[in-house]
């Protein structure tokens, strides 16, 4: 049994959710630092108040996908009650984020909005390999970059185009203008309209059609037999490296301490290498006691026995999505005291730059959506992997010139340096997708799309850590250093995808 190849508008429907989702992201991205400085916070404190969106990201996605896998409901399918029930919650913190009276309020808001925008986005990407063939999902993942370039242009520029219509974009310190308010309630509406599309016109294959497809598979994934001394033994060994890993976490927590380093590295030795170590001993003592069927070991070991191409993949995406998250924290810093001279978030200069930054995230992501259906035509003529390279150098060029602009012109700054992180964008959200979904099994669809996001967020956490650590030691605390790392990142990310190993018969195939 196959899967039936959808028309244009199918894909279409099953999509326009995303412009929603990316409108609430790119509201996100280019105004939350603005946000945070308005209400007081430091620039080399930025990076960790950041750490809200990848930490929820690590935690929210492997679970609505593990769920989502395993959900069907009669009139809104497998996938779509996470979608609506993400949409809801996103829209309403939305409204709240833009009116926190304190720091404090602001950065718990941004736990909470991300958190129910990954509720409704980690099941998209699985609803893209359920419904469709191996043939058509290059050009799905492209449908899906098509939407989150317009939705991110569109919420990207609202703030000037808010400005342009009289709504004040200057206000008194401490107190968010009116610009970036009314763009987020824009937003919310936007976001929950366009869920909304998708859940009311899509459909979804039910539980005994995709355990037919499944067994349809050619090449299906397997994991071999796992009888009671393959679980003790795997026990003993996630017990093992997890006491080491939780060994290294507590000596370099303590050498953060000791040396009186900056506390943002907390969250790289504390919150995520201790934490792997817990969960890796806590996996291994339940193996060894014979609990193997409860939902938190079969993820710890189905992140064990990930696909090979998904393996490559990582260090593919842990490059991409550090040198992005860099863009997402110090571009709005970067442009306003590098070029504008200015750190003065009352002042009409700055407000200008974190405009001009507005202006620049919009151009990047139309730029993403224009060249969205032209990567599976070169990946056509040439292969995934090789488009994937071209893509993300021409990411890291632009990103880094920003560094060498002094002048912020529309051409030298608004355009050049994002026609290539435009390029690197579209890609970045396609191209690793359709690599990765003809190596998964349909059952675990959802749960390993949500592992793969592991592989965004850990690069984040990352870059949370330790870049206002470098940037203060190392740069003079001058945030347009960070965006000449994260340029070099992206070159990284773009060598290392030439080594994927990629089964590319869905673009091949059409």
């Amino acid at each position: 049994m196959q899967k039936r190849t959808l028309g244009f508008w199918e894909i279409w429907n099953m999509s326009f959710g995303f412009l929603g989702i990316q409108m609430g992201f790119a509201l996100q991205n280019a105004n939350v630092s603005r946000i945070f400085q308005t209400l007081g916070a430091e620039i080399e404190d930025i990076p960790i108040l950041w750490v809200a969106a990848p930490m929820t990201g690590l935690i929210v996605q492997p679970i609505i996908g593990y769920f989502s896998d395993r959900t069907w409901h009669s009139k809104l399918g497998r996938r779509r009650p996470y979608f609506l029930v993400g949409a809801i919650l996103a829209s309403l913190a939305l409204f709240v984020m833009p009116n926190s009276p304190v720091l404090w309020f602001a950065a718990g808001m941004l736990w909470i909005m991300d958190a129910s925008i990954n509720v409704s986005m980690e099941p998209f990407r699985a609803f893209v390999g359920d419904n469709l063939p191996d043939h058509q999902r290059t050009k799905g993942f492209a449908m899906q970059s098509f939407f989150i370039g317009i939705g991110a242009y569109v919420a990207s520029k609202l703030p000037l185009i808010l400005t342009y219509f009289g709504v004040a974009n200057t206000a008194p310190e401490g107190i968010i203008p009116d610009s970036v308010k009314f763009s987020f309630y824009i937003g919310g509406v936007a976001f929950l309209i366009a869920v909304l599309w998708t859940v009311i016109r899509s459909k979804e294959y039910s539980p005994e059609e995709m355990a037919q497809f499944e067994d349809a598979q050619k090449e299906g994934f397997s994991v071999g037999e796992r009888d009671e001394a393959w679980y003790s033994n795997n026990g003993t060994g996630h017990l093992q490296v997890g006491l080491i890993i939780l060994v290294i976490g507590i000596i370099a927590s303590y050498a953060v301490y000791h040396f009186d380093l900056k506390k943002d590295l907390f969250v790289l030795t504390m919150g995520l290498i201790s934490l792997f170590g817990i969960a890796l001993i806590v996996s291994g003592i339940l193996q060894r006691k014979g609990s193997i069927e409860n939902g938190f070991v079969i993820i710890m070991n189905d992140f064990q026995s990930m696909p090979q191409v998904m393996k490559q993949l990582a260090w593919v995406q842990f490059f991409s999505w550090f040198a992005l998250f860099s863009m997402w924290i110090y571009m709005t810093g970067a442009v306003t005291e590098h070029i504008y001279n200015t750190s003065d978030t009352t002042s009409e200069a700055y407000n200008l730059g974190a405009n001009q930054v507005g202006e620049m995230f919009a151009n990047y992501n139309i730029i993403a959506a224009a060249v969205a259906f032209l990567l599976p035509v070169l990946a056509k003529r040439t292969s995934r992997k090789f488009t994937h390279f071209l893509a993300l150098v021409a990411g890291g060029i632009g990103l880094a010139s920003i560094y060498f602009i002094s002048e912020p012109t529309k051409l030298n700054l608004e355009i050049l340096p994002m026609l290539g992180v435009g390029i690197a964008w579209a890609s970045i959200l396609s191209i690793p997708y359709a690599m990765l979904s003809g190596a998964l099994p349909a059952n675990k669809m959802g749960y390993f799309m949500g592992v793969f996001n592991f592989f965004i967020v850990i690069p984040q956490l990352v870059a949370a850590s330790i870049l206002g650590f470098l940037v203060g030691k190392f740069f003079n605390s001058e945030p347009v250093y960070a965006l000449l790392i994260g340029g070099v990142s992206m070159i990284i990310a773009g060598l290392l995808s030439l080594r994927v190993n990629d089964k590319e018969t869905a673009v091949k195939n059409g």
